[in-house]
């Protein structure tokens, strides 16, 4: 696994920099966002520092896809949005913030604005709340 000292993600991989966890498994790594756009709003990402899909390995990508349908599922569970969106960024240009591969997986309900990033930081008590739930629902299967 390959990493990069200034990446926040891979600070919280290591376990450098504290995040509300949902799971973890051999090739991806999946918390909330810290600046929710919606209740639920989950990140799921390679453990191996990729900057955007153009770099990350066929593995890894192949193993976020599978955690993110997992999580997906979970998700509907839990939280019950009307929709969820599944967005990856590639590039300042795309919308990329976080220069490490990383898919985004967004509650949606009618009537809700659309929008992939927020600048308001989530609560952290309700944010580990959720996460509980979302992860307490992925051991349920």
């Amino acid at each position: 696994m390959s990493s990069k000292a200034d990446c926040i993600f891979c600070q919280i991989i290591a376990g450098r920099a504290p995040c509300s966890k949902i799971d973890e498994d051999a090739t991806t790594f999946t918390f909330l966002d810290v600046f929710p756009v919606a209740e639920g709003h989950t990140l799921v990402v390679t453990k191996s520092h990729f900057e955007n899909l153009f770099e990350a390995s066929q593995e890894e990508l192949a193993g976020v896809i599978a955690t993110s349908r997992r999580v997906a599922g979970a998700i509907r569970a839990t939280i019950a949005p009307d929709g969820l969106g599944v967005f990856q960024l590639n590039g300042a240009a795309a919308g990329q913030t976080v220069f490490h591969y990383h898919m985004h997986l967004v509650p949606r309900w009618h009537g809700q604005e659309f929008k992939l990033h927020s600048r308001v930081r989530g609560d952290e008590a309700a944010l580990h709340a959720t996460a509980a739930r979302i992860a307490g629902a992925l051991k349920r299967g």
